[in-house]
């Protein structure tokens, strides 16, 4: 026990220092609370608000509420400010209404709105000055602004998209731009400007459809345009010199006009052609109609079984080869297994070693500190209060054994890892050793021989039919413009063939009975006489995409300038003479430079 007088005396130094710096502690801690980002954001939020400055102070109380998202304070500090900011936006949209200035105090309302759902004089405020700009826009109707009264509508839905009068506008809106370019589309009609009055009244049509009788007058117009730029094909009955009407039939201008594509203006007609009016005359004949009937002999053979001879089980080879496979590979295992066996029995023996020289020189070093603790007592109750004896020194208790649990730690280590290598290295060889007795089994459960069937050959007489058709046909087609009897005739040979083998039956190798099956004369007949008409609308389709291409380059030409009228007349006729495939450097310009929101709608789609 300590001398009663040490229990009395007055705490020492070291103790109030320590107290005091306790003290210090706690009131940094408070000091540090007061400067966090939370009361710093806070702080911040309140002196933009005094100053006014509304965007800071909402910045600044949403960065406290992202430090403390529940706190009270600050969520009701940023409701006040964004009220007092919507009376202040709501002051200036008053200023601006009352001057007249519509458009500028409709989005300052809206910003009244969304800064205080709640701010009804706002709200009251922003309704006046929509119906306001809804009488405006159509006052501005009335007086055929259509531009100015669309832009003022638009902008009323944009702030309240189900404004019944707003939208009762837009449509009368459509409604007389619709009616605007049906009149535009008449004029331009009356005027002989077609192609013009075709894009009129494609985009009275989109404006409002059902409108106007944009679309039926359209299609009249395009009716017409197609047929003044129309490429005629001027043909008749084809010339029956084989007498064989079967095929002379197929090259009828009917199936002609079938053949041909149904996109494109191209006509085929049967009589004169008007004047100066671009197509081709189209003279056929049929010159000669040859069936040619052949039958060849020939021969082939059918593979059949005879019988089943015994060979060695070549299955039971590779099973073999594998077993070796797998039994070398498991004498490689369990030699690594031995190998790695080894180094841990060794390493045992090293890590028992090392625990007991760290075992004598723990018991060294408790001995020491224990002696060390005696002589400490006793030289504490000898000594003056407050004064510390030098036998009492820590530093005869300091770890002695430093080096001897550093290297038992690293023997202890590396017996760890050894023994996860011996048991890695153990589940290895018993895996390999299950793989080789299943390799054992699937070598023992081969049979030795293998039945394995032995092929011939049987040849047998095959007859070959054959049927072809051959149809001479003779064609002169030359441009409207110049002299038929100019013209030189185009004569080609149209083959339509089928043929068949036929065999007996012979049951002995299995061959079944093949009776001929050729298709009949008439067929082929037919068949050659498509062939050809296909031929020959090939070649009228090659005349079209000349002068077509003609068209097409004329309007390209005009592309700099696509909203003048005589580059517009231009280009309509070359698109209409592509609408298969039009070209977009054409359509798409063109379109653009008429507002047309459908450029497929020039073509009736």
């Amino acid at each position: 026990m300590p001398p009663v007088r040490s229990l009395l005396a007055p705490p020492s130094s070291a103790l109030a220092r320590r107290l005091g710096m306790i003290v210090l502690t706690v009131f940094t801690l408070v000091a540090a609370a007061g400067c966090s980002p939370f009361a710093r954001a806070l702080k911040e939020g309140d002196d933009f608000s005094t100053q006014q400055k509304w965007a800071e102070a909402e910045a600044a109380y949403l960065r406290a509420l992202d430090a403390e998202p529940r706190d009270a304070e600050a969520t009701a500090k940023l409701l006040k400010l964004r009220q007092q900011w919507s009376g202040v936006v709501l002051e200036e949209a008053k200023a601006k209404h009352t001057g007249g200035d519509l458009a500028g105090a409709t989005p300052m309302l809206v910003r009244a709105l969304q800064l205080d759902p709640e701010n009804g004089d706002a709200r009251a405020l922003l309704a006046q000055t929509l119906d306001a700009r809804v009488a405006a826009a159509q006052k501005a109707l009335q007086e055929e602004r259509l531009q100015d009264a669309r832009a003022e509508f638009d902008a009323v839905l944009a702030v309240d998209e189900g404004h019944a009068a707003a939208r009762k506008g837009v449509t009368a809106v459509q409604v007389a731009f619709a009616r605007r370019w049906f009149n535009t589309a008449q004029r331009l009609e009356e005027e002989g400007k077609l192609g013009n009055a075709l894009l009129a009244y494609v985009r009275a049509n989109q404006e409002k459809v059902g409108a106007t009788p944009a679309l039926e007058r359209a299609e009249v117009v395009r009716r017409k345009l197609q047929d003044e730029v129309a490429f005629l094909v001027v043909t008749g009955p084809a010339e029956d010199k084989a007498e064989a009407p079967d095929v002379a039939q197929r090259l009828s201008p009917g199936r002609l006009s079938a053949l041909l594509p149904q996109e494109v203006p191209i006509r085929v007609i049967t009589t004169e052609a008007p004047k100066d009016h671009e197509g081709v005359r189209l003279g056929l004949s049929v010159e000669r109609v040859m069936p040619v009937k052949s039958v060849e002999q020939a021969q082939k053979s059918q593979r059949y079984m005879v019988t089943n001879k015994a060979v060695p089980n070549p299955r039971r080879l590779q099973t073999e080869s594998a077993l070796l496979e797998q039994e070398r590979k498991l004498e490689d295992v369990e030699r690594k297994l031995s190998g790695v066996l080894r180094d841990y029995l060794r390493k045992q023996d090293e890590l028992a070693q090392a625990r007991e020289v760290a075992s004598r020189c723990r018991s060294r070093e408790r001995q020491a500190c224990s002696t060390a603790l005696a002589e400490c007592v006793r030289a504490f109750g000898q000594s003056k209060p407050g004064e510390v004896p030098k036998e009492c020194s820590p530093s005869r208790c300091n770890p002695q054994c430093e080096q001897e649990e550093g290297a038992l730690s690293q023997r202890a280590s590396a017996g760890q890892e050894l023994e996860r290598r011996l048991e890695s290295a153990q589940e290895n060889a018993e895996a390999q050793r299950r793989e080789v007795q299943r390799g054992r089994d699937a070598y023992y459960r081969e049979p030795l021989t293998v039945d394995e069937p032995v092929y011939a050959d049987y040849p047998y007489d095959v007859e070959l039919h054959r049927l072809s058709i051959t149809a001479s046909v003779t064609e002169r087609l030359m441009a409207l413009s110049k002299d038929a009897a100019a013209s030189s005739p185009h004569s080609e040979d149209y083959a339509a063939m089928h043929e068949d083998a036929a065999n007996k039956a012979y049951d002995k190798v299995g061959v079944l009975a093949d009776p001929v099956q050729l298709r009949t004369e008439a067929e082929l007949r037919v068949e050659a006489g498509d062939k050809a008409m296909a031929a020959i609308a090939m070649r009228v389709m090659e005349h079209f995409d000349v002068y077509r291409q003609r068209r097409v380059e004329d309007a390209r030409r005009g592309m700099v300038r696509p909203s003048a009228e005589d580059v517009v007349e231009t280009a309509v006729r070359a698109l209409l003479l592509t609408a298969d495939q039009p070209p977009q450097d054409i359509l798409q310009p063109l379109a653009k430079a008429r507002g047309l929101t459908n450029p497929e709608a020039i073509f009736g789609r």
